[in-house]
């Protein structure tokens, strides 16, 4: 019937013409029968021959119809059955009912009817239950992107293998760059004569370049103390297997010459522009420099970081230098940051919110937002005070946030500062640390056994007088676009004052030095007066607490409070500080229970007993002249018998 009517579409021209002419000759023949005579026979002969080529070319068309149809046919079979992409038809079941050839020979099974999709593959049970609409499945050593098609329940499978591996190929002959740098040269090529200079020389250069061309890196000495190693991604996998051997054999064979020479390595990958792989390098060398030295650092473009060695212990180097370099690596790590987030210790003093202001600046320094992260039901004294007088400054006060606020706006990119500790114990909400992806510790106690982990850089200094301090010679080097105002400065000065005691303690020329850039920057020192105030009321239970104090022979003080009375943590430190000023003590001690239920320790010490290896025997620490600790005990008298047994042990060790 379509048929039919196609080929009446096709003819309904031929038909018009010939009515049309059949009208023409009967109104001629009307007229006149031969013009009508002549007429018609031509016009005859001429329609005749115009219907019998139409017919012909309608079977010729109807035959090229059918062939075609058929070509189409047999193609839609044969690239169903024969061409190089699998298609697997399921149920509801996850169970296949039709598969094309070449997907049974994927799999090299006889048929894949009736067989579980899952057990075909686990990625096909990942792709269904989160429903995935592409994937990549590895089938022994091919590689196939699956596209699925939920309403079908419909999976194709297309080989990828050879672009995979073409990728592999590119990413792997990326370039990579690497600074490599003799940590302490100059400090023990000053010492040598030339001989044993030019024979230090000599070795490191052999061994860096016998590793080079172990692995098949191209190194070049750049300077005396500095190489520059130019090898692919390829390598740097090698090299990340073998956990960078050159650094043990820089360290080892070394020491066997008395040098004692360690390396550090900062490695930028992940760009092909040379430019920024020569920044990621260097930056990942500060890093390093930062931590301590004796490291390899790998830093991606995407901002990932690799850390490998760091087996000896850093040695203390507290120079301008370090501190530059310290503040570049921490520049570094604010920018690639989206919100900056400072914390200090729980119980928080002068030097903790100083530190933590200082670090907000440079936040602020470098375009970037900055918060301080503070528990306001643990202020006291002081702290209060200064506190009283940031809440006049609106801008700064409102950058002060709590701990849950803090860990509602904490992301992958944030950057979590910790300031004047390094103990996670220690910290004011320790679920920060958890959650966030990066961390920098700037501390100048001494390192105890506890400490934060998974840190990006760490700056400790246990010779710095406070944290305070070092944060403020981090500030000198950083952008100068925003200055210090007067309270921010004057409350680093105050954490310094607190500190040393105003400057009585632990103090050094760069103590001065910090104060002075502060004071420039109109620190003002009749406020940190003012803030440092004390009541009466304060002045008398610290004067009872020293009625108490026993002197033992060797000139150890220890005062204890009474028994069921809570004292503040600032009241037992800054009793500590004054008996060390009496006459004929070389270590304070002061004891008192706090409101956590547990027994505080306070510990000072003029230089000739270390307190922190006392505190840490009892499972606190600090530095060697400033320490503490809390134990869990019942009563105070106790807490005296451990502090006794403890200062003992350590005496005998000792002698």
């Amino acid at each position: 019937m379509r048929s039919f009517f196609r080929r009446r579409a096709i003819r309904y021209p031929l038909t018009v013409i010939s009515l049309l002419g059949l009208i023409a000759a009967v109104l001629l023949f009307l007229s006149n029968f031969w013009e009508g005579l002549l007429f018609t026979i031509p016009f005859t002969i001429a329609i005749g021959i115009a219907w019998k080529f139409e017919e012909q070319t309608y079977i010729e068309t109807e035959k090229h119809i059918e062939s075609l149809s058929y070509r189409m046919k047999k193609v839609g079979e044969e690239a169903l059955l024969e061409l190089p992409i699998a298609i697997i038809l399921f149920n509801e079941k996850q169970i296949v009912e039709w598969a094309n050839p070449y997907a049974v020979n994927i799999f090299d099974k006889e048929t894949l009817i009736g067989e579980e999709l899952f057990q075909l593959s686990e990625t096909f049970q990942s792709i269904l239950k989160n429903d995935e609409q592409k994937a990549t499945l590895k089938v022994g050593d091919s590689t196939f992107q699956v596209i699925y098609r939920a309403e079908e329940k419909l999976i194709y499978l297309f080989d990828i293998t050879e672009k995979v591996e073409i990728e592999s190929l590119y990413h792997q002959d990326r370039t990579v760059l690497g600074v490599m740098l003799i940590d302490n040269y100059d400090e023990l090529a000053q010492t040598m004569d030339d001989t044993t200079r030019s024979n230090l020389n000599s070795l490191v250069t052999s061994l860096v370049n016998q590793w080079a061309l172990d692995n098949g890196i191209f190194v070049k000495r750049i300077a005396s103390d500095r190489f520059l190693a130019v090898f692919n991604e390829a390598i740097l996998s090698q090299l990340e297997t073998a956990k960078f051997t050159i650094l043990d054999d820089i360290r080892e064979k070394t020491a066997k010459q008395n040098a004692g020479l360690t390396l550090s390595i900062g490695v930028g990958t992940g760009s092909a522009a040379l430019t920024e792989l020569g920044e990621l390098a260097q930056s990942s060398l500060d890093l390093v420099l930062g931590r301590g030295g004796d490291q390899v650092a790998i830093k991606h473009k995407d901002g990932k970081l690799k850390f490998f060695g760091g087996k000896t212990n850093p040695v203390e180097k507290r120079t301008r230098v370090r501190a530059r370099v310290i503040s570049h690596a921490l520049r570094d790590l604010i920018q690639g940051s989206d919100k900056v987030l400072i914390m200090g210790h729980k119980m928080p003093d002068m030097d903790a919110i100083g530190a933590s202001i200082g670090v907000r600046k440079m936040a602020r320094m470098n375009n970037v937002e900055g918060h301080v992260v503070l528990n306001f039901d643990e202020l006291d004294g002081s702290v209060t005070r200064l506190m009283d007088e940031i809440k006049k400054d609106e801008g700064l006060f409102s950058q002060f946030i709590d701990p849950e606020t803090a860990l509602s706006m904490l992301t992958e990119k944030s950057l979590l500062v910790i300031v004047d500790t390094h103990k996670p114990s220690m910290v004011i909400d320790e679920r920060l640390i958890d959650k966030a992806e990066k961390v920098v510790v700037i501390d100048h106690h001494r390192r105890g056994e506890e400490f934060i982990n998974n840190t990006m850089l760490v700056y400790m200094e246990p010779y710095a007088s406070s944290t305070a301090e070092l944060v403020t010679e981090l500030v000198e080097y950083q952008p100068k676009n925003e200055k210090l105002t007067m309270l921010e400065s004057t409350a680093l000065l105050a954490g310094i004052v607190v500190d040393t005691k105003s400057f009585t303690l632990r103090t050094g020329s760069r103590t001065f030095e910090a104060a002075s850039y502060l004071r420039t920057n109109g620190a003002d020192t009749v406020l940190v007066q003012r803030l440092l105030k004390e009541d009466i009321e304060t002045y008398i239970q610290r004067s009872k607490l020293i009625e108490t104090v026993e002197l033992t022979p060797a000139g150890v003080a220890i005062a204890r409070g009474e028994e069921g009375v809570v004292y503040s943590p600032v009241l037992i430190a800054q009793t500590a500080d004054i008996l060390l000023t009496m006459q004929g003590v070389i270590a304070s001690f002061v004891l008192a229970s706090r409101s956590d239920g547990k027994i505080g320790i306070s510990a000072r010490s003029l230089g000739e007993l270390n307190v922190q290896l006392i505190m840490e025997e009892l499972g606190g620490g600090g530095h060697l002249t400033n320490a503490a600790c809390q134990l869990e005990v019942e009563t105070i008298e106790e807490a005296v018998q451990l502090l006794k047994s403890a200062i003992e042990d350590k005496s005998e060790r000792g002698k």
